[in-house]
């Protein structure tokens, strides 16, 4: 038998239990295949619980469920709220960065926690996130004698297992695409937020997909394709500082689970990564890389270009005299100061190569 300590306890197991790993790796459990095996999972194993982890390697004759009500249920059920309206998120092995891309004003969250102490980290994460405003209601021990629920932080211990229902006053971040450029750390090398906006325009993310991002600079294209659908991300950064730096932002915005980054300069890596869906170069563009690109990706891919410096630019034009696609040239210009009164500042033209393989 399998399962967490406070389960085996609760059937007098003693020794023929066996407690998971931590974290948690199924292969214990594996490694009986063949033989009768019993897994003992918080209510409905199957919604972030261990039912996925193992399933994915058993066939469907190997195994047999048998659900009960789930945290979230039994949560939605004490407070009053409608489930289907209600945002459900395993944060007991998961980072609470998770909830920056989901809250905003009106929203409701049931998240399951690690123990009793995540808590109180919970509620200073949400007072230096945007969210200090937030209604917090914390669940412990449902559905059994020791449950109790309380709104905000009880002032004696907590007692596991401990979910949390958030209610958002604040607002969240914005849902179109150009992101604010503060919200990303970066050393002047960022794809500038109305660019940006035009970029995610053109890569026009959808569900299922995968991005390779090459030259990913501060990771913000990535980000906000992962924002607005995108389902995966792969992307390329030579320079160390701004890999970690990229890396970095992708863990602020809770996406680091749907985000990979490899330090190496395009063409090289190109051939180990995930077949993409779409392509955007934001840096390190030649003739090698492109040939390379044309080479790998499959026939319909997207890929998108910006083209900053003349020597980029002439590389669109030669390419897309050849391959076709789409141009656009962005000029823009920004008000800034001159002396005690205001004028247009201009920012170097970009030329954007959109086209599909």
């Amino acid at each position: 038998m399998f399962g967490g300590p406070r389960h085996l306890d609760l059937i007098g197991a003693g020794d023929k239990g066996q407690a998971w790993p931590v974290p948690f790796d199924p292969t214990p459990v594996l490694a009986q295949r063949g033989t009768p095996v019993v897994v003992l999972a918080s209510g409905d194993p199957f919604w972030f619980g261990a039912g996925g982890s193992l399933m994915a390697h058993l066939t469907p004759g190997e195994w047999v469920s048998h659900p009960a009500p789930s945290t979230f249920q039994l949560a939605a059920n004490r407070l009053g709220w409608r489930l289907e309206e209600t945002i459900c998120l395993g944060l007991h092995a998961a980072p609470f960065a998770r909830l920056r891309p989901v809250l905003g004003k009106g929203v409701r969250v049931i998240c399951t926690l690690r123990d009793g102490s995540a808590v109180a980290e919970l509620s200073a994460w949400l007072a230096t996130n945007g969210h200090p405003n937030a209604r917090l209601t914390v669940l412990e021990c449902l559905g059994g004698p020791r449950e109790r629920i309380t709104p905000g932080l009880p002032d004696d211990p907590i007692g596991a297992p401990v979910s949390a229902a958030i209610e958002a006053t604040d607002p969240g971040l914005p849902r179109a695409s150009g992101l604010p450029d503060e919200l990303f750390q970066h050393d002047g090398q960022i794809t500038k937020r109305p660019v940006r906006a035009l970029t995610l325009s053109a890569l026009a993310p959808r569900p299922g997909e995968v991005l390779w991002d090459i030259g990913a600079g501060s990771g913000s294209v990535g980000i906000e394709w992962l924002l607005a659908g995108g389902a995966r991300v792969e992307a390329l950064e030579a320079d160390p500082a701004r890999a970690a730096r990229a890396r970095g932002n992708v863990d602020s915005f809770g996406l680091s689970h749907r985000h990979r980054l490899t330090e190496i300069r395009a063409p090289e890596g190109l051939e180990r990564l995930s077949r993409p869906d779409t392509v955007f170069i934001g840096g390190g563009a030649s003739d090698a890389l492109l040939a390379r690109l044309w080479d790998l990706i499959p026939p319909g891919t997207r890929l998108v270009m910006n083209a900053v410096t003349l020597e980029t630019e002439a590389l669109v034009l030669d390419w897309s005299a050849r391959q076709g696609g789409d141009l656009l040239k962005v000029e823009l210009s920004e008000a800034a100061p001159i002396g005690r009164k205001r004028g247009w500042r201009a920012a170097l033209p970009i030329l954007q190569w959109s086209v599909s393989r």
